[in-house]
Protein backbone atom coordinates (compact mmCIF):
# COMPACT_ATOMS: atom_id res chain seq x y z
CA UNK A 1 0.00 0.00 0.00
CA UNK A 2 1.37 3.41 -0.98
CA UNK A 3 2.19 6.14 1.49
CA UNK A 4 0.31 9.45 1.52
CA UNK A 5 2.09 12.73 0.90
CA UNK A 6 0.77 14.20 4.17
CA UNK A 7 1.62 17.73 3.10
CA UNK A 8 4.98 16.93 1.49
CA UNK A 9 5.57 19.21 -1.52
CA UNK A 10 7.83 18.72 -4.51
CA UNK A 11 10.32 21.61 -4.57
CA UNK A 12 12.02 20.96 -7.92
CA UNK A 13 11.84 18.64 -10.94
CA UNK A 14 14.44 15.87 -11.24
CA UNK A 15 15.97 17.13 -14.49
CA UNK A 16 16.34 20.70 -13.22
CA UNK A 17 18.85 20.05 -10.41
CA UNK A 18 22.24 21.67 -11.10
CA UNK A 19 25.51 22.62 -9.37
CA UNK A 20 23.87 25.87 -8.25
CA UNK A 21 21.66 23.78 -5.94
CA UNK A 22 24.59 22.17 -4.07
CA UNK A 23 24.04 22.46 -0.32
CA UNK A 24 20.28 22.93 -0.66
CA UNK A 25 17.69 20.60 0.81
CA UNK A 26 15.15 19.62 -1.84
CA UNK A 27 12.26 17.21 -2.41
CA UNK A 28 11.87 15.41 -5.72
CA UNK A 29 9.20 12.97 -6.89
CA UNK A 30 9.03 10.57 -9.78
CA UNK A 31 9.51 7.00 -10.98
CA UNK A 32 12.43 4.67 -10.35
CA UNK A 33 14.41 4.05 -13.53
CA UNK A 34 16.78 1.61 -11.83
CA UNK A 35 18.08 0.72 -8.38
CA UNK A 36 21.65 -0.47 -7.66
CA UNK A 37 22.82 -1.73 -4.26
CA UNK A 38 26.59 -1.42 -3.89
CA UNK A 39 27.16 -2.69 -0.38
CA UNK A 40 26.61 0.16 2.02
CA UNK A 41 25.22 2.46 -0.67
CA UNK A 42 22.04 2.31 -2.72
CA UNK A 43 21.84 4.30 -5.98
CA UNK A 44 18.45 5.13 -7.49
CA UNK A 45 17.99 6.85 -10.86
CA UNK A 46 14.81 8.84 -10.34
CA UNK A 47 12.92 9.98 -13.43
CA UNK A 48 10.24 12.53 -14.21
CA UNK A 49 9.37 14.23 -17.49
CA UNK A 50 12.29 16.67 -17.19
CA UNK A 51 15.00 14.03 -16.87
CA UNK A 52 16.86 11.75 -14.45
CA UNK A 53 18.54 12.54 -11.13
CA UNK A 54 20.83 10.14 -9.27
CA UNK A 55 19.81 9.67 -5.64
CA UNK A 56 22.17 7.96 -3.22
CA UNK A 57 21.11 6.38 0.08
CA UNK A 58 23.64 5.21 2.64
CA UNK A 59 23.60 3.39 5.93
CA UNK A 60 25.64 6.25 7.34
CA UNK A 61 23.25 8.91 6.02
CA UNK A 62 19.99 7.38 7.26
CA UNK A 63 19.72 3.70 8.07
CA UNK A 64 15.91 3.78 7.87
CA UNK A 65 15.90 5.50 4.45
CA UNK A 66 18.65 3.16 3.20
CA UNK A 67 16.68 0.02 4.14
CA UNK A 68 13.52 1.41 2.62
CA UNK A 69 15.27 2.46 -0.59
CA UNK A 70 16.68 -1.02 -1.01
CA UNK A 71 13.12 -2.36 -1.41
CA UNK A 72 12.09 -0.18 -4.35
CA UNK A 73 11.95 -1.62 -7.84
CA UNK A 74 11.73 -0.07 -11.35
CA UNK A 75 8.64 2.08 -11.89
CA UNK A 76 7.87 2.45 -8.18
CA UNK A 77 6.60 5.99 -7.65
CA UNK A 78 8.55 7.63 -4.81
CA UNK A 79 9.27 10.95 -3.12
CA UNK A 80 12.77 11.72 -1.77
CA UNK A 81 14.00 14.55 0.43
CA UNK A 82 17.71 15.20 0.86
CA UNK A 83 20.71 17.45 0.25
CA UNK A 84 22.18 18.18 -3.18
CA UNK A 85 25.90 17.30 -3.27
CA UNK A 86 28.61 17.12 -5.94
CA UNK A 87 29.00 13.70 -7.54
CA UNK A 88 32.26 11.90 -6.90
CA UNK A 89 32.07 10.39 -10.40
CA UNK A 90 30.49 13.05 -12.63
CA UNK A 91 28.60 12.09 -15.81
CA UNK A 92 28.98 14.94 -18.34
CA UNK A 93 26.56 13.19 -20.74
CA UNK A 94 23.50 13.99 -18.62
CA UNK A 95 22.28 17.47 -17.59
CA UNK A 96 22.20 16.50 -13.89
CA UNK A 97 25.45 14.53 -14.14
CA UNK A 98 27.55 16.85 -11.96
CA UNK A 99 25.36 16.43 -8.87
CA UNK A 100 23.40 13.85 -6.91
CA UNK A 101 20.87 13.89 -4.11
CA UNK A 102 21.93 12.51 -0.73
CA UNK A 103 18.67 10.86 0.27
CA UNK A 104 17.59 11.47 3.87
CA UNK A 105 13.90 10.57 3.66
CA UNK A 106 11.94 8.43 1.21
CA UNK A 107 8.23 7.80 0.72
CA UNK A 108 7.05 4.91 -1.45
CA UNK A 109 3.94 6.54 -2.93
CA UNK A 110 2.95 3.45 -4.91
CA UNK A 111 4.48 0.16 -5.97
CA UNK A 112 4.63 -1.25 -9.49
CA UNK A 113 4.45 -4.67 -11.01
CA UNK A 114 7.10 -5.56 -13.60
CA UNK A 115 6.08 -3.46 -16.63
CA UNK A 116 5.21 -5.33 -19.84
CA UNK A 117 7.43 -2.91 -21.80
CA UNK A 118 10.77 -1.33 -20.95
CA UNK A 119 10.60 2.34 -20.04
CA UNK A 120 13.53 3.46 -22.17
CA UNK A 121 14.33 5.46 -25.29
CA UNK A 122 14.30 3.72 -28.65
CA UNK A 123 11.99 0.94 -27.50
CA UNK A 124 11.67 -1.93 -29.96
CA UNK A 125 8.33 -3.45 -28.98
CA UNK A 126 5.28 -4.64 -30.91
CA UNK A 127 2.90 -1.79 -31.72
CA UNK A 128 -0.13 -3.52 -30.21
CA UNK A 129 1.70 -3.87 -26.87
CA UNK A 130 2.80 -0.24 -26.93
CA UNK A 131 -0.77 0.90 -27.65
CA UNK A 132 -2.36 -1.42 -25.10
CA UNK A 133 -0.05 -0.09 -22.36
CA UNK A 134 0.11 3.41 -23.80
CA UNK A 135 0.35 5.05 -20.36
CA UNK A 136 3.65 3.19 -19.88
CA UNK A 137 4.82 3.89 -23.42
CA UNK A 138 4.23 7.59 -22.75
CA UNK A 139 6.56 7.47 -19.73
CA UNK A 140 9.50 6.92 -22.06
CA UNK A 141 11.75 10.01 -22.34
CA UNK A 142 11.70 10.14 -26.17
CA UNK A 143 7.89 10.03 -26.18
CA UNK A 144 7.64 12.67 -23.47
CA UNK A 145 9.98 14.89 -25.48
CA UNK A 146 7.63 14.65 -28.50
CA UNK A 147 4.66 15.77 -26.41
CA UNK A 148 6.61 18.63 -24.89
CA UNK A 149 7.40 19.67 -28.48
CA UNK A 150 3.69 19.38 -29.28
CA UNK A 151 2.76 21.60 -26.34
CA UNK A 152 5.44 24.13 -27.26
CA UNK A 153 4.34 24.18 -30.91
CA UNK A 154 0.68 24.80 -30.06
CA UNK A 155 1.65 27.64 -27.74
CA UNK A 156 3.95 29.27 -30.31
CA UNK A 157 1.20 29.02 -32.97
CA UNK A 158 -1.37 30.60 -30.67
CA UNK A 159 0.99 33.43 -29.72
CA UNK A 160 1.89 34.17 -33.34
CA UNK A 161 -1.71 34.24 -34.54
CA UNK A 162 -2.80 36.33 -31.56
CA UNK A 163 -0.08 38.86 -32.40
CA UNK A 164 -1.38 38.96 -35.98
CA UNK A 165 -4.95 39.81 -35.03
CA UNK A 166 -6.58 36.35 -35.06
CA UNK A 167 -9.34 35.33 -32.67
CA UNK A 168 -9.50 31.73 -31.42
CA UNK A 169 -13.09 30.53 -31.83
CA UNK A 170 -14.69 27.12 -31.50
CA UNK A 171 -17.00 25.45 -34.02
CA UNK A 172 -19.45 22.56 -33.41
CA UNK A 173 -18.42 18.93 -33.08
CA UNK A 174 -21.98 17.71 -33.74
CA UNK A 175 -23.00 19.02 -37.13
CA UNK A 176 -24.73 18.11 -40.39
CA UNK A 177 -23.48 15.41 -42.71
CA UNK A 178 -22.45 16.88 -46.06
CA UNK A 179 -20.90 13.84 -47.77
CA UNK A 180 -18.46 14.96 -50.45
CA UNK A 181 -15.01 13.45 -49.91
CA UNK A 182 -14.10 11.07 -47.11
CA UNK A 183 -16.78 9.21 -45.14
CA UNK A 184 -18.34 10.96 -42.17
CA UNK A 185 -18.50 9.51 -38.68
CA UNK A 186 -22.20 9.57 -37.83
CA UNK A 187 -23.70 10.11 -34.37
CA UNK A 188 -27.34 9.02 -33.86
CA UNK A 189 -29.74 11.45 -32.22
CA UNK A 190 -31.95 10.29 -29.33
CA UNK A 191 -34.24 13.33 -29.62
CA UNK A 192 -34.71 12.91 -33.37
CA UNK A 193 -35.00 9.16 -34.03
CA UNK A 194 -33.60 8.06 -37.36
CA UNK A 195 -31.58 11.25 -37.74
CA UNK A 196 -27.84 11.69 -37.33
CA UNK A 197 -25.24 14.28 -36.55
CA UNK A 198 -21.86 14.02 -38.26
CA UNK A 199 -18.48 14.64 -36.68
CA UNK A 200 -16.70 17.35 -38.71
CA UNK A 201 -14.10 16.42 -41.33
CA UNK A 202 -13.01 20.05 -40.99
CA UNK A 203 -14.64 23.29 -39.79
CA UNK A 204 -14.85 24.46 -43.43
CA UNK A 205 -18.41 25.77 -43.58
CA UNK A 206 -18.41 27.27 -40.09
CA UNK A 207 -15.20 29.19 -40.60
CA UNK A 208 -16.68 30.66 -43.79
CA UNK A 209 -19.76 31.65 -41.79
CA UNK A 210 -17.49 33.36 -39.26
CA UNK A 211 -16.11 35.46 -42.10
CA UNK A 212 -19.70 36.40 -43.03
CA UNK A 213 -20.13 37.26 -39.33
CA UNK A 214 -17.41 39.89 -39.60
CA UNK A 215 -14.70 38.33 -37.44
CA UNK A 216 -12.07 38.91 -40.19
CA UNK A 217 -9.41 36.59 -38.75
CA UNK A 218 -10.32 33.31 -37.06
CA UNK A 219 -8.30 30.28 -35.96
CA UNK A 220 -8.61 27.20 -33.82
CA UNK A 221 -6.57 24.11 -33.05
CA UNK A 222 -9.33 21.61 -33.63
CA UNK A 223 -10.10 17.89 -33.78
CA UNK A 224 -11.33 16.58 -37.14
CA UNK A 225 -12.72 13.16 -38.04
CA UNK A 226 -12.59 11.11 -41.24
CA UNK A 227 -13.68 7.52 -41.67
CA UNK A 228 -11.04 6.47 -44.21
CA UNK A 229 -8.44 3.79 -44.70
CA UNK A 230 -5.43 4.50 -42.51
CA UNK A 231 -1.68 4.54 -43.09
CA UNK A 232 1.39 5.79 -41.21
CA UNK A 233 0.39 9.46 -41.41
CA UNK A 234 -3.39 9.10 -41.00
CA UNK A 235 -5.65 8.64 -38.01
CA UNK A 236 -9.47 8.64 -37.79
CA UNK A 237 -9.28 11.64 -35.45
CA UNK A 238 -6.57 14.20 -36.07
CA UNK A 239 -5.80 17.82 -35.25
CA UNK A 240 -5.74 20.82 -37.56
CA UNK A 241 -4.45 24.32 -37.13
CA UNK A 242 -7.39 25.92 -38.92
CA UNK A 243 -7.49 29.57 -39.92
CA UNK A 244 -9.50 31.88 -42.16
CA UNK A 245 -9.00 35.51 -43.24
CA UNK A 246 -11.35 38.04 -44.83
CA UNK A 247 -10.50 40.63 -47.50
CA UNK A 248 -7.50 38.66 -48.78
CA UNK A 249 -6.08 37.06 -51.92
CA UNK A 250 -3.83 34.01 -52.29
CA UNK A 251 -0.58 35.87 -51.65
CA UNK A 252 -1.88 37.37 -48.39
CA UNK A 253 -2.73 33.95 -46.94
CA UNK A 254 0.50 32.34 -48.13
CA UNK A 255 2.73 35.16 -46.86
CA UNK A 256 1.18 35.14 -43.39
CA UNK A 257 1.54 31.38 -43.13
CA UNK A 258 5.15 31.51 -44.28
CA UNK A 259 5.75 33.78 -41.32
CA UNK A 260 3.96 31.32 -39.03
CA UNK A 261 6.11 28.41 -40.25
CA UNK A 262 9.32 30.41 -39.90
CA UNK A 263 8.36 31.40 -36.34
CA UNK A 264 7.37 27.87 -35.28
CA UNK A 265 10.47 26.12 -36.63
CA UNK A 266 12.78 28.75 -35.13
CA UNK A 267 11.14 28.80 -31.69
CA UNK A 268 10.58 25.04 -31.35
CA UNK A 269 13.64 23.42 -32.96
CA UNK A 270 15.94 26.35 -33.72
CA UNK A 271 15.73 25.96 -37.51
CA UNK A 272 15.85 29.04 -39.75
CA UNK A 273 13.39 28.71 -42.63
CA UNK A 274 14.44 30.92 -45.54
CA UNK A 275 11.67 33.16 -46.89
CA UNK A 276 10.04 33.51 -49.29
CA UNK A 277 9.30 29.81 -49.70
CA UNK A 278 9.66 28.52 -53.26
CA UNK A 279 6.44 28.42 -55.30
CA UNK A 280 5.68 25.91 -58.02
CA UNK A 281 2.55 25.38 -60.08
CA UNK A 282 0.76 22.05 -59.95
CA UNK A 283 1.59 21.51 -63.64
CA UNK A 284 5.31 22.09 -63.05
CA UNK A 285 5.33 19.77 -60.03
CA UNK A 286 3.69 16.96 -61.97
CA UNK A 287 5.90 17.41 -65.03
CA UNK A 288 9.14 17.51 -63.04
CA UNK A 289 8.42 15.22 -60.11
CA UNK A 290 5.25 13.27 -60.90
CA UNK A 291 3.72 14.45 -57.63
CA UNK A 292 1.77 17.38 -56.20
CA UNK A 293 3.87 17.03 -53.04
CA UNK A 294 7.41 16.74 -54.42
CA UNK A 295 10.40 15.92 -52.24
CA UNK A 296 12.95 18.56 -53.27
CA UNK A 297 15.82 17.32 -51.10
CA UNK A 298 17.28 15.60 -54.18
CA UNK A 299 17.15 16.18 -57.94
CA UNK A 300 16.41 13.51 -60.57
CA UNK A 301 13.64 15.33 -62.38
CA UNK A 302 11.35 13.60 -64.87
CA UNK A 303 12.12 14.31 -68.53
CA UNK A 304 9.50 14.22 -71.31
CA UNK A 305 10.79 12.10 -74.21
CA UNK A 306 7.55 12.22 -76.22
CA UNK A 307 8.88 14.56 -78.92
CA UNK A 308 12.15 12.64 -79.20
CA UNK A 309 10.48 9.23 -79.69
CA UNK A 310 7.38 10.28 -81.66
CA UNK A 311 8.62 8.53 -84.82
CA UNK A 312 10.24 5.53 -83.13
CA UNK A 313 9.02 2.16 -84.41
CA UNK A 314 8.37 0.74 -80.94
CA UNK A 315 4.74 -0.18 -80.25
CA UNK A 316 4.82 0.58 -76.50
CA UNK A 317 5.88 4.16 -77.21
CA UNK A 318 3.71 4.71 -80.30
CA UNK A 319 0.56 3.33 -78.65
CA UNK A 320 0.98 5.56 -75.61
CA UNK A 321 1.41 8.65 -77.79
CA UNK A 322 -1.46 7.69 -80.10
CA UNK A 323 -3.77 7.43 -77.09
CA UNK A 324 -2.88 10.93 -75.92
CA UNK A 325 -0.33 9.79 -73.35
CA UNK A 326 3.38 10.45 -73.07
CA UNK A 327 6.81 8.83 -72.80
CA UNK A 328 8.83 10.09 -69.85
CA UNK A 329 11.96 9.02 -68.02
CA UNK A 330 14.33 9.37 -65.07
CA UNK A 331 18.12 9.36 -65.24
CA UNK A 332 19.70 7.48 -62.35
CA UNK A 333 23.34 8.42 -61.81
CA UNK A 334 25.38 5.26 -61.24
CA UNK A 335 22.45 3.10 -62.32
CA UNK A 336 24.46 1.23 -64.92
CA UNK A 337 25.79 -1.00 -62.15
CA UNK A 338 22.33 -2.42 -61.38
CA UNK A 339 21.87 -6.09 -62.18
CA UNK A 340 18.99 -7.54 -64.14
CA UNK A 341 17.20 -8.67 -60.96
CA UNK A 342 17.25 -5.12 -59.59
CA UNK A 343 15.89 -3.75 -62.86
CA UNK A 344 13.16 -6.40 -62.92
CA UNK A 345 12.17 -5.44 -59.36
CA UNK A 346 11.85 -1.81 -60.44
CA UNK A 347 9.68 -2.97 -63.32
CA UNK A 348 7.40 -4.79 -60.90
CA UNK A 349 7.40 -1.71 -58.67
CA UNK A 350 6.01 0.60 -61.37
CA UNK A 351 3.37 -1.99 -62.27
CA UNK A 352 1.81 -1.48 -58.83
CA UNK A 353 0.98 2.04 -60.06
CA UNK A 354 -0.72 0.67 -63.22
CA UNK A 355 2.27 1.10 -65.53
CA UNK A 356 2.56 -1.73 -68.07
CA UNK A 357 6.29 -2.00 -67.47
CA UNK A 358 9.63 -0.21 -67.29
CA UNK A 359 11.95 0.25 -70.27
CA UNK A 360 15.59 0.86 -69.42
CA UNK A 361 18.88 1.85 -71.00
CA UNK A 362 22.19 1.35 -69.18
CA UNK A 363 25.25 3.30 -70.29
CA UNK A 364 27.99 0.89 -69.30
CA UNK A 365 31.69 1.65 -69.70
CA UNK A 366 32.10 -0.10 -73.06
CA UNK A 367 28.54 -0.66 -74.26
CA UNK A 368 24.94 0.48 -74.15
CA UNK A 369 22.70 -2.24 -72.74
CA UNK A 370 18.92 -2.16 -73.19
CA UNK A 371 16.13 -4.60 -74.08
CA UNK A 372 14.57 -1.92 -76.33
CA UNK A 373 17.77 -1.08 -78.23
CA UNK A 374 16.75 -3.48 -81.06
CA UNK A 375 13.67 -1.30 -81.73
CA UNK A 376 15.68 1.92 -81.95
CA UNK A 377 17.93 3.32 -84.64
CA UNK A 378 21.34 4.46 -83.50
CA UNK A 379 20.45 8.12 -83.90
CA UNK A 380 17.18 7.61 -81.97
CA UNK A 381 19.05 6.02 -79.08
CA UNK A 382 21.58 8.85 -79.15
CA UNK A 383 18.77 11.42 -79.10
CA UNK A 384 17.25 9.82 -75.99
CA UNK A 385 20.63 9.79 -74.22
CA UNK A 386 21.26 13.43 -75.18
CA UNK A 387 17.80 14.55 -74.05
CA UNK A 388 18.36 12.82 -70.68
CA UNK A 389 21.86 14.35 -70.27
CA UNK A 390 22.96 10.81 -69.43
CA UNK A 391 26.63 9.85 -69.06
CA UNK A 392 28.59 6.63 -68.80
CA UNK A 393 27.60 4.82 -65.63
CA UNK A 394 24.00 6.10 -65.71
CA UNK A 395 20.69 4.31 -66.29
CA UNK A 396 17.65 5.74 -68.07
CA UNK A 397 14.31 4.42 -66.77
CA UNK A 398 11.31 4.96 -69.07
CA UNK A 399 7.53 4.64 -68.68
CA UNK A 400 5.03 5.10 -71.55
CA UNK A 401 1.30 5.36 -70.82
CA UNK A 402 -1.44 7.91 -70.21
CA UNK A 403 -0.10 10.88 -68.28
CA UNK A 404 -1.75 10.04 -64.96
CA UNK A 405 -0.07 6.62 -64.94
CA UNK A 406 3.29 7.95 -66.11
CA UNK A 407 3.35 10.69 -63.47
CA UNK A 408 2.36 8.43 -60.59
CA UNK A 409 4.66 5.54 -61.50
CA UNK A 410 7.73 7.70 -62.18
CA UNK A 411 6.97 9.95 -59.21
CA UNK A 412 6.89 6.94 -56.90
CA UNK A 413 9.90 5.34 -58.63
CA UNK A 414 11.85 8.54 -58.01
CA UNK A 415 11.16 8.26 -54.27
CA UNK A 416 11.97 4.53 -54.26
CA UNK A 417 15.33 5.18 -55.94
CA UNK A 418 16.10 7.94 -53.43
CA UNK A 419 15.72 5.39 -50.62
CA UNK A 420 17.51 2.56 -52.42
CA UNK A 421 20.50 4.69 -53.43
CA UNK A 422 20.52 7.02 -50.41
CA UNK A 423 20.09 10.16 -52.52
CA UNK A 424 18.89 12.34 -49.61
CA UNK A 425 22.19 13.33 -48.05
CA UNK A 426 20.89 15.55 -45.24
CA UNK A 427 18.10 13.69 -43.43
CA UNK A 428 17.58 16.72 -41.15
CA UNK A 429 16.97 19.15 -44.01
CA UNK A 430 13.61 20.94 -44.12
CA UNK A 431 12.80 21.73 -47.76
CA UNK A 432 9.54 23.66 -48.14
CA UNK A 433 7.59 24.42 -51.29
CA UNK A 434 4.21 25.94 -52.15
CA UNK A 435 2.21 24.16 -54.86
CA UNK A 436 -0.28 26.47 -56.59
CA UNK A 437 -2.82 26.51 -59.44
CA UNK A 438 -4.26 23.07 -58.74
CA UNK A 439 -6.79 21.55 -61.10
CA UNK A 440 -10.26 22.59 -59.96
CA UNK A 441 -11.88 19.23 -60.74
CA UNK A 442 -11.08 15.55 -60.99
CA UNK A 443 -13.14 13.40 -63.37
CA UNK A 444 -14.41 10.05 -62.10
CA UNK A 445 -14.87 7.71 -65.06
CA UNK A 446 -16.91 5.19 -63.04
CA UNK A 447 -19.45 7.77 -61.86
CA UNK A 448 -19.23 9.81 -65.05
CA UNK A 449 -18.96 13.16 -63.31
CA UNK A 450 -16.53 15.72 -61.94
CA UNK A 451 -15.54 15.93 -58.28
CA UNK A 452 -13.99 18.91 -56.54
CA UNK A 453 -10.24 18.32 -56.29
CA UNK A 454 -10.06 20.54 -53.17
CA UNK A 455 -13.64 21.14 -52.00
CA UNK A 456 -16.77 22.65 -53.60
CA UNK A 457 -16.21 26.08 -52.04
CA UNK A 458 -12.86 26.81 -53.74
CA UNK A 459 -12.68 29.84 -56.00
CA UNK A 460 -11.67 29.16 -59.63
CA UNK A 461 -8.91 31.30 -61.12
CA UNK A 462 -10.41 34.43 -62.69
CA UNK A 463 -9.06 33.72 -66.18
CA UNK A 464 -10.63 30.22 -66.14
CA UNK A 465 -14.18 31.18 -65.10
CA UNK A 466 -15.34 31.14 -68.71
CA UNK A 467 -14.57 27.41 -68.92
CA UNK A 468 -16.42 26.42 -65.76
CA UNK A 469 -19.38 24.86 -67.58
CA UNK A 470 -17.99 24.35 -71.09
CA UNK A 471 -14.64 22.71 -70.19
CA UNK A 472 -14.38 22.00 -66.43
CA UNK A 473 -11.18 19.95 -66.80
CA UNK A 474 -9.39 23.11 -67.93
CA UNK A 475 -10.27 25.15 -64.84
CA UNK A 476 -7.57 25.86 -62.25
CA UNK A 477 -8.29 26.69 -58.62
CA UNK A 478 -7.10 29.45 -56.33
CA UNK A 479 -5.74 26.68 -54.10
CA UNK A 480 -2.34 26.19 -52.52
CA UNK A 481 -0.59 23.46 -50.54
CA UNK A 482 2.51 23.82 -48.40
CA UNK A 483 4.75 20.80 -48.94
CA UNK A 484 7.64 19.73 -46.72
CA UNK A 485 10.04 16.93 -47.71
CA UNK A 486 7.46 15.22 -49.89
CA UNK A 487 4.55 15.51 -47.46
CA UNK A 488 1.62 17.90 -47.54
CA UNK A 489 1.96 20.00 -44.40
CA UNK A 490 -1.10 22.15 -45.03
CA UNK A 491 -3.46 23.33 -47.70
CA UNK A 492 -6.06 25.95 -48.39
CA UNK A 493 -7.72 28.16 -50.93
CA UNK A 494 -9.54 31.37 -51.62
CA UNK A 495 -13.27 30.65 -51.22
CA UNK A 496 -16.26 31.44 -53.38
CA UNK A 497 -18.24 34.30 -51.79
CA UNK A 498 -20.84 34.75 -54.52
CA UNK A 499 -24.09 32.74 -54.29
CA UNK A 500 -24.59 32.51 -58.06
CA UNK A 501 -21.06 31.29 -58.66
CA UNK A 502 -21.41 28.79 -55.81
CA UNK A 503 -24.64 27.45 -57.30
CA UNK A 504 -22.92 27.15 -60.70
CA UNK A 505 -20.12 25.20 -59.02
CA UNK A 506 -22.62 22.76 -57.50
CA UNK A 507 -24.21 22.32 -60.94
CA UNK A 508 -20.84 21.35 -62.48
CA UNK A 509 -20.37 18.85 -59.65
CA UNK A 510 -23.69 17.20 -60.50
CA UNK A 511 -25.88 18.65 -57.75
CA UNK A 512 -29.40 19.71 -58.58
CA UNK A 513 -30.45 23.07 -57.19
CA UNK A 514 -32.62 21.25 -54.66
CA UNK A 515 -29.86 18.88 -53.49
CA UNK A 516 -27.37 21.73 -53.20
CA UNK A 517 -29.74 23.73 -51.01
CA UNK A 518 -30.61 20.63 -49.00
CA UNK A 519 -26.97 20.01 -48.13
CA UNK A 520 -25.49 23.50 -48.04
CA UNK A 521 -28.52 25.78 -47.82
CA UNK A 522 -27.37 27.46 -44.60
CA UNK A 523 -24.17 28.62 -46.33
CA UNK A 524 -25.92 29.72 -49.51
CA UNK A 525 -28.48 31.62 -47.42
CA UNK A 526 -25.67 33.37 -45.52
CA UNK A 527 -24.09 34.44 -48.79
CA UNK A 528 -27.15 36.59 -49.47
CA UNK A 529 -26.03 39.00 -46.74
CA UNK A 530 -22.81 40.66 -47.85
CA UNK A 531 -20.11 37.99 -47.52
CA UNK A 532 -16.54 39.35 -47.78
CA UNK A 533 -13.87 37.89 -50.06
CA UNK A 534 -12.11 35.34 -47.88
CA UNK A 535 -9.71 32.44 -47.83
CA UNK A 536 -7.74 30.33 -45.45
CA UNK A 537 -5.56 27.34 -44.79
CA UNK A 538 -5.35 24.37 -42.45
CA UNK A 539 -2.13 22.78 -41.25
CA UNK A 540 -2.05 19.20 -40.05
CA UNK A 541 -0.72 19.73 -36.53
CA UNK A 542 0.05 16.03 -36.07
CA UNK A 543 2.08 15.96 -39.27
CA UNK A 544 3.93 19.13 -38.26
CA UNK A 545 4.86 17.52 -34.93
CA UNK A 546 6.12 14.44 -36.81
CA UNK A 547 8.69 16.66 -38.53
CA UNK A 548 9.55 18.67 -35.42
CA UNK A 549 9.78 15.53 -33.27
CA UNK A 550 11.76 13.48 -35.79
CA UNK A 551 9.34 10.59 -36.31
CA UNK A 552 7.68 9.20 -39.44
CA UNK A 553 4.67 7.67 -37.64
CA UNK A 554 1.66 9.75 -36.66
CA UNK A 555 0.91 7.41 -33.74
CA UNK A 556 4.05 8.73 -32.02
CA UNK A 557 2.60 12.26 -31.81
CA UNK A 558 -0.96 11.47 -30.64
CA UNK A 559 -1.29 10.58 -26.97
CA UNK A 560 -3.85 7.81 -27.40
CA UNK A 561 -3.97 6.78 -31.09
CA UNK A 562 -5.83 4.02 -32.90
CA UNK A 563 -4.15 1.24 -34.87
CA UNK A 564 -4.23 0.82 -38.67
CA UNK A 565 -7.79 -0.55 -38.41
CA UNK A 566 -9.03 2.38 -36.28
CA UNK A 567 -9.09 0.17 -33.17
CA UNK A 568 -7.97 1.31 -29.71
CA UNK A 569 -6.05 -1.46 -27.93
CA UNK A 570 -6.13 0.50 -24.68
CA UNK A 571 -9.91 0.92 -24.29
CA UNK A 572 -10.94 -1.73 -26.85
CA UNK A 573 -13.01 0.80 -28.77
CA UNK A 574 -15.12 0.54 -30.84
CA UNK A 575 -17.23 -1.87 -28.83
CA UNK A 576 -20.83 -2.98 -28.58
CA UNK A 577 -23.52 -0.83 -27.02
CA UNK A 578 -26.06 -2.39 -24.68
CA UNK A 579 -29.63 -3.04 -25.77
CA UNK A 580 -31.05 -0.19 -23.66
CA UNK A 581 -28.81 2.38 -25.36
CA UNK A 582 -29.72 1.06 -28.80
CA UNK A 583 -33.44 1.05 -27.98
CA UNK A 584 -33.30 4.70 -26.82
CA UNK A 585 -31.73 5.59 -30.18
CA UNK A 586 -34.16 3.47 -32.18
CA UNK A 587 -31.28 1.44 -33.62
CA UNK A 588 -31.22 -2.25 -34.44
CA UNK A 589 -27.87 -3.84 -35.26
CA UNK A 590 -27.97 -6.09 -38.31
CA UNK A 591 -25.12 -8.56 -38.31
CA UNK A 592 -23.34 -9.01 -41.62
CA UNK A 593 -23.24 -12.52 -43.02
CA UNK A 594 -19.76 -14.06 -43.02
CA UNK A 595 -18.42 -14.28 -46.56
Amino acid sequence: MGEALNGLKRSIMCGEVRESHIGQKITVMGWVQRNRNLGGLDFIDLRDRTGILQVVFGDAISKEAFEKADKVRPEYCIAVTGEVVRRESPNPNMPTGMVELKGQEIKILSESETPPIYIKEGLDAAENIRLKYRYLDLRRPDMQNIFMIRHRTAKVIRDYLDQNGFLEMETPMLTKSTPEGARDYLVPSRNYPGMFYALPQSPQLFKQLLMVSGFDRYFQIVKCFRDEDLRANRQPEFTQVDLEMAFVEENDVMTLNEGLIKHVFKEVVGVDVALPIRRMTYAEAMNKYGSDKPDLRFGMEITDLSEVVKNVDFKVFSDALANGGSVRALCLKGGADMGRKDLDRLGEFVKTFKAKGLAWIQLKENEIKSPIAKFLKEEELSSIIEKMSAEKGDAILIVADKDSVVFQSLGQLRLELAKKFDLIKDKNEFNFCWITEFAMFEYDEEEGRYFAAHHPFTMPMDEDLEFLESDPGRVRAKAYDLVLNGEELGGGSIRIHDTKLQEKMFKVLGFTEESAWERFGFLLEAFKFGPPPHGGLAFGLDRMIMFLGGTDNIKDVIAFPKNQNAFCYLTEAPNIADDKQLAELGIEVIKKEDK
